[in-house]
């Protein structure tokens, strides 16, 4: 592997990237923004969101983009547009679904499986105030049609998550049980897309996962909110591989990481000096880095 390499700065926060159509996606949380970016850094504003935070993102059947409203406990649809297949940043925006009732605190990411079912995770509960009391939370499960169920619970803090290329599979990344735990995902009529035979993917102890992605061997590419840095964990919680992020005005820690490029083989590592508001509001000191690595991306997101 090589050393991380710079590729745009000036995120305030960034969550949820996602190579699509040759290009990066992501959120920043704090400049109510979607954008994408090429390899060669070139960024464009692809989505504004008002005063709304934006988080997971993630692609129905039809082209029209979804993302995660943290603040609003919704999924938000985004309609592509009928000449570039992409949003414009004042594009046609609707609720697609209300996760009001199942979220106890902000949504945050969001992996989009291929029939368009959508598994939304949330923090469960204030984790900028009073952590001393954590609240465990529920994933919500979203099917094409917007209509919501409620998905397994007690899950700490749900976080990043991953779909295996089969589509037989999710695992999600629990941030504060420094866990990945995976479910078998239903495709039997009505059921379908339901999730059963919960099971410990990895223990990840020290290890806090966040954004996260498959390669073609099977591993999971995590970005350690705790450590700072990137994994690579395979079933049963071997770390084959460890990544540190640069320093780059400030300490830098991982939140998300994706895997793209033309190849599949680029490891996009997305940056802040801190995940608390008072790190990152109006600060633009995070960025996006890029490392080569052994095994294409496979799987969703």
């Amino acid at each position: 592997m090589t050393e991380p390499t710079l590729l745009v700065d000036g995120l305030d926060f960034g969550e949820g990237p996602r190579w699509h159509d040759g290009r990066l996606w992501y959120s920043d949380f704090h400049q109510h923004r979607i954008y994408a970016v090429s390899t060669d850094g070139t960024r464009e504003v692809m989505v504004e969101t008002g005063d709304e935070r934006p988080s997971g993102l993630g692609w129905l059947p039809d082209g029209d983009l979804l993302m995660v409203a943290m603040l609003a406990r919704q999924v938000w649809r985004v309609a592509h547009s009928q000449d570039s297949g992409s949003p414009s940043p004042k594009p046609e925006i609707t609720v697609h679904a209300d996760l009001s009732p199942i979220a106890t605190w902000h949504c945050n990411d969001m992996v989009v499986a291929a029939d368009g079912t959508a598994y939304v995770g949330n923090f469960g509960f204030d984790i900028e105030g009073d952590r001393s009391n954590p609240v465990s939370a529920t994933l919500a499960i979203v099917a094409a049609d917007g209509s919501v169920t409620a998905g397994p619970a007690d899950l700490g803090f749900p976080n990043g998550a991953v779909i295996t290329p089969d589509g037989s599979t999710l695992i999600v990344g629990e941030t504060f049980a420094s866990r990945m735990t995976a479910f078998d995902i239903s495709t039997d009529g009505e059921a379908a897309g339901t999730l059963g035979g919960r099971r410990v993917w990895a223990e990840t102890p020290g290890i806090r996962p966040d954004g996260c992605c498959l390669d073609a061997a099977g591993g999971i590419w995590i970005a350690d909110a705790g450590g700072g840095g990137v994994v690579r964990v395979v079933e049963g919680g071997e770390v084959t591989d460890r990544i540190a992020m640069p320093d780059y005005r400030r300490p830098q820690t991982a939140y998300a990481c994706m895997l793209g490029g033309e190849d599949g083989r680029t490891l996009f590592c997305v940056t802040a000096p801190g995940s608390r508001a008072t790190d990152t509001v109006g600060v633009a000191g995070g960025a996006i880095w890029t490392v080569r690595v052994e095994h294409p991306a496979a799987g969703r997101p």
